[in-house]
């Protein structure tokens, strides 16, 4: 090419396009849920024509699906295909959460998570938690099937979900397949994966301490950071403060407790450093809008 071809204005420009291929491709969107079940929890069972998305958030479960059984424990994900006869029953003394997603994808590639159960790794982890937090502005609450649109979410959510919920089996099949190109954990977030990095190390801090009463002081202390970073990446990651967050860890923990049944909620109170039952109460109903009582007596719970 001669150089004087480059100073050629765009209009005498040969542009030629390429079309972009589609790996996966979501067209319709099932059901988003956040169980939380007890430790005698029992589904006994269904089949449907488009795909399940299963994770296992915390405790422990065994899934039937067809003539497998299967246990899965914290951080398993398991895909249910389209008429693939499941069910699940929660075993262990810990109540199990569970992220539960079902969608249609006709994508063949979609057979490589036939008759499979996955570790997720952090950044897997993290897409599905950003994917619930999608569901939840693009969505109605409770997300209940039949989902419905909201007139107030913000703009592109519903197709930022799609786009999540793509990357994240474009993830999953390339850790499958045993190609060396992962997906980062900034292709899931606006956060840089620095600030992804310290978030993972708060947030276990937070969780090894959610029995005791912490300041934003001790937090920056123990975690040598400056309350302007913490609060800045608590925001951009979790859209809330540091304690409104660890307030809500304490919460999740007593959910947790009550549902396993081995104590009184005012042991719960206690065990959890609150400084009367009342206030407890107060907290749990600010965050669930139930009493711990009306929380015990819902065999589930939306978040």
């Amino acid at each position: 090419m001669k150089e004087s071809d480059c100073m050629l204005p765009k209009k005498y420009k040969n542009y030629k396009s390429i079309s972009l291929i589609s790996v996966f491709d979501i067209t319709d969107i099932y059901t988003v849920h956040y169980f939380e079940y007890d430790c005698d929890y029992v589904f006994k069972g269904e089949k449907h024509d488009f795909w399940e998305l299963l994770f296992v958030d915390a405790g422990a479960v065994e899934v039937t699906a067809e003539e497998r059984k299967v246990i899965l424990e914290k951080g398993a994900i398991i895909f249910h295909q389209p008429n693939e006869f499941h069910a699940l029953r929660a075993i262990g003394k810990n109540a199990p959460n569970l992220i539960v997603i079902s969608f249609r994808c006709d994508s063949p590639n979609m057979k490589m998570f036939r008759e499979k159960t996955i570790q997720a790794t952090e950044t897997e982890i993290h897409a599905l938690g950003r994917l619930v937090d999608e569901a939840r502005k693009s969505f109605c609450l409770p997300l209940s099937n039949p989902l419905r649109h909201r007139y107030d979410a913000p703009f592109g959510s519903e197709q930022i979900f799609k786009m999540y919920l793509e990357l994240l089996l474009i993830s999953l099949y390339r850790r499958l397949a045993n190609t060396p190109t992962g997906i980062s954990d900034s292709a899931f977030s606006s956060g840089n994966g620095v600030h992804i990095r310290l978030m993972g190390q708060i947030t276990a801090y937070l969780q090894e301490r959610v029995y005791q009463n912490l300041s934003v002081g001790e937090i920056c202390r123990d975690n040598n950071i400056s309350k302007s970073l913490l609060q800045k990446i608590f925001h951009e990651q979790k859209g809330c403060g540091v304690i409104e967050y660890f307030n809500r860890m304490k919460i999740d923990t007593a959910k947790r407790l009550i549902r396993e049944n081995q104590y009184t909620y005012s042991q719960i109170a206690s065990m959890l450093n609150y400084s009367s039952y009342q206030y407890f109460s107060l907290q749990f109903r600010k965050y669930t809008r139930m009493s711990p009582s009306e929380y015990h007596s819902s065999s589930q719970y939306f978040h």
